[in-house]
């Protein structure tokens, strides 16, 4: 049988960490096979609600976007998204990320435009910044 831990600590909560709850299961009888994470883990990745949106000066398919994400000033993101609208909020990772699949958000400059993270879009910008 499988649960989540969230399921479980809703039914009762104790002031254990995962490792030590699943010594509490087994020392009770109940054989746990694995603990598995509901999904790879991640850092640094924000709600941006995007301000405004420019055609990029170089690059036919990017666009140059303003978002806030909770900072003094609005950070500058270049992507390659056409449906991105002024008033969207979209998963942004900012730099410093970490992401699965080992990769980490660091500032580019594409085609002449400084972008200060990435969409979660599944390709072209998103290559790009890997490889930087």
């Amino acid at each position: 049988m499988q649960f989540s831990e969230a399921w479980l600590r809703e039914l009762v909560n104790p002031a254990l960490n995962t490792q030590e709850l699943v010594e509490q299961i087994t020392m009770a009888g109940l054989e746990v096979d694995s603990v598995n994470p509901a999904a790879a883990e991640f850092s640094g990745v924000v709600v941006a609600q995007v301000v405004s949106v420019t055609a990029h000066p170089d690059a036919d398919k990017l666009r140059v976007c303003q978002v806030e994400v909770g900072t003094d000033a609005p950070l500058q993101i270049v992507c390659g998204a056409s449906n991105v609208r002024e008033g969207l909020k979209i998963p942004a990772a900012l730099i410093g990320a970490k992401l699965p699949g080992d990769f980490k958000i660091k500032k580019s400059k594409l085609r002449g435009e400084q972008s200060f993270g990435i969409f979660s879009e599944k390709n072209g910008v998103w290559q790009q910044m890997q490889r930087v």
